[in-house]
């Protein structure tokens, strides 16, 4: 299947939480949820279930609250061959060289909730970066979140603004109040979404099963953050497994 099905780990105080709508006050351990897994503990979690591709969002440092650097670093180090993508909460060229220095991650991810317009713009236009940077649209009810004025547009305008961008590796169209729901996928909103980007458009939120997989993946979309479904047993673990290009 040359589709990516990317695991999301969500760390906050060291532990994997169950995110749901974005309404991070309320996350409780995933283990209380999950049908797969019996422990909360992220280094557990990546020893059993052994997925080729992570998404780790340190919750902590998106509400700056701490950070989860040593765990995030600890799973890197021991999960070499996992290709691994972390939301480390991102305001700054120093906090993007501060994670990059620490190795923890093959792309690091510029959220809109925490990155600027202007931050997108300096370090995908750097030819000699050698950090690969990932770009999420944070949206809430197809609203991007964001404290940049300049972002604050119509999703759709700004993911064919990131166009000229090309030192972006990816760009998730992630709907943070889907996240956790099971409650679907917008395909119309992607499928336009993937005709106006010029990038890899990853999806984020809603997904409740391999019909949703093979749905996005007949759309162009390249892949999709998983959890929920997952967890619940709707994604079977070893499609987790499978690498892609």
């Amino acid at each position: 299947m040359n589709f990516r099905l990317i695991f999301v780990l969500d760390l906050l105080d060291g532990v994997v939480v169950h995110a749901k709508r974005g309404e991070r006050e309320k996350y409780e351990p995933v283990h209380l949820f999950s049908s797969i897994v019996g422990s909360s503990d992220p280094v557990r979690i990546m020893e059993e279930l052994k997925p080729a591709d992570v998404y780790i969002a340190d919750l902590n440092r998106l509400m700056g609250t701490g950070s989860n650097k040593g765990i995030i670093k600890e799973i890197r180090d021991n999960n070499r061959k996992a290709r691994i993508m972390v939301d480390y909460g991102v305001k700054t060229v120093a906090d993007l060289e501060e994670a990059a220095e620490a190795g923890i991650a093959d792309s690091i991810i510029l959220g809109t909730e925490t990155a600027s317009m202007e931050l997108i713009d300096v370090v995908s236009k750097n030819d000699n970066s050698d950090i690969n940077v990932s770009v999420s649209v944070d949206l809430f009810n197809k609203q991007v979140l964001t404290k940049d004025k300049h972002v604050q547009t119509d999703p759709l305008l700004l993911l064919n603004e990131l166009n000229e961008y090309r030192g972006v590796r990816d760009v998730i169209v992630l709907e943070l109040d889907r996240v956790g729901t099971k409650s679907g996928i917008d395909f119309d909103f992607l499928a336009r979404a993937v005709d106006v980007s010029e990038h890899n458009i990853l999806c984020g939120g809603g997904v409740s099963g391999c019909e949703d997989v093979d749905k996005m993946r007949r759309l162009g979309v390249k892949g999709a953050l998983v959890a929920t479904a997952v967890h619940d047993g709707s994604i079977p673990v070893p499609l987790l497994r499978l690498r892609t290009k």
